[in-house]
């Protein structure tokens, strides 16, 4: 029989106690690992059968892997993951817009250009974002989650290994059903965020929620705010100029 892959998002109670589960019953979360157990890392030094093994069980079974996964002891394993998902996907993305500019023989040279900027600018855009991303949500943590909370390092990988969906992400050079797969990519996201959260952190659905939701409406707010300005802005120069 071949194996079975359970998408599972079940933690049990969400109430009561203040935790992602009574930590008496089937629900709640383990006793959390750190120090040198390995839990559920994605390991380096096994690179190619650690990277798919993680990849399934962070997209195919978060609560499983987030409450395996240890909350201290390595930066390196989680950022290296995060790094290998985003060249891939920009690797891919990229090959696929190249194939597209052969056939609509447009934009060759800025394809090729492209391939290679990925395998220099994503490692360093994807290890900054990193880093600063899970310094917000972690703030936000400490204002919402306090006092009981696994520490920075904790949110770190939560939003290292939440970066497995980006592995998708590049389906969205393809037209129109671009944008559909982008969605896909950042609703799933948001949900394999507020997961991690909830089990890394031993919390709520809605604590865990907000931490998550917050900073997504402010920049969202943020960007509507400037699109807006930059629209009236051409539109009263455009009428200057007629």
């Amino acid at each position: 029989m071949g194996e079975e892959i359970r998408v599972d998002f079940n933690t049990g109670s969400d109430g009561g106690s203040g935790a992602g589960g009574s930590s008496g019953g089937t629900g709640g979360p383990p006793p959390r690992v750190s120090g040198g157990a390995t839990g559920g890392d994605f390991d380096y030094r096994q690179l190619v059968p650690s990277f798919v093994q993680t990849v399934r069980e962070v997209i195919f079974n978060p609560v499983g892997f987030f409450r395996g996964v240890r909350r201290e002891g390595d930066f390196l394993n989680p950022l290296l993951f995060a790094i290998i998902c985003a060249v891939i996907s920009g690797l891919l993305g990229g090959i696929l817009g190249f194939l597209i500019s052969l056939a609509t023989g447009n934009g060759f040279g800025s394809s090729i250009g492209g391939l290679f900027g990925t395998l220099i600018i994503t490692p360093i855009a994807t290890a900054i974002g990193l880093f600063i991303g899970a310094a917000i949500y972690h703030l936000l943590v400490l204002l919402i989650i306090r006092p009981s909370h696994q520490g920075y390092e904790a949110t770190f990988r939560v939003v290292a290994y939440a970066s497995a969906i980006q592995l998708l992400a590049w389906l969205a050079a393809i037209p129109i059903l671009g944008i559909l797969v982008l969605l896909a990519v950042v609703v799933y996201n948001v949900v394999l965020s507020v997961v991690g959260i909830r089990e890394m952190h031993s919390t709520t659905t809605g604590r865990a929620a907000a931490v998550v939701l917050i900073p997504a409406v402010i920049f969202g707010l943020l960007a509507l705010i400037i699109g807006v300005a930059i629209v009236a802005i051409l539109a009263a120069a455009f009428s200057q100029a007629q």
